[in-house]
């Protein structure tokens, strides 16, 4: 580097360089998709890509301290999901949790997450059958939420299908 530059310049000449690239992948014309993917594949998470946009969701409560055993018959849970799978875009996110006390853990083990993972299985396990590849499993400990043992299904956008 020309010592009669000063250092600032060249991060300005960068900043420049980067806001043109900007520009022209705004400006570009064609498929979007193909170059989101391209993009992601380079410089993103592919796995980020899968992800859905929430939208809505429905909750399973009133699971007793330290049981997976759901608390209530399911049909109405299992008709709010075949009606949400006639979109083929929709992916259901089944989220257990436990309210983070010492007795909401699973009894042999002694881990919350493993509770959380049972309820959310518990109910995944009657809304699997109506799309197996669309539903989702997860866990999360919310020890400040309002009747945490519970099970939440997140409805979510996951992007046009396209057959591959």
């Amino acid at each position: 580097m020309n010592p009669s530059r000063p250092l600032w310049l060249v991060t300005l000449a960068d900043l420049a360089l980067l806001l043109v690239g900007f520009f022209v992948l705004l400006q570009v014309r064609g498929d979007h998709r193909a170059l989101a993917q391209a993009l992601h594949a380079r410089f993103g998470d592919p796995a980020s890509a899968e992800e859905a946009i929430p939208l809505a969701a429905e909750r399973v409560a009133g699971f007793a301290t330290g049981s997976a055993t759901l608390p209530a018959d399911p049909a109405q849970l299992r008709r709010w999901a075949a009606e949400q799978f006639r979109d083929p875009r929709v992916v259901l996110t089944v989220t257990g949790t436990v309210d983070g006390s010492a007795g909401d853990v699973d009894p042999l083990t002694r881990s919350g997450v493993l509770l959380a993972a049972d309820r959310a299985r518990a109910v995944a396990a009657t809304i699997a059958p109506l799309s197996p590849s669309r539903v989702r499993v997860a866990t999360a400990t919310d020890p400040h939420a309002a009747m945490a043992r519970a099970v939440t299904v997140t409805l979510g956008f996951a992007g046009e299908r396209t057959s591959s």
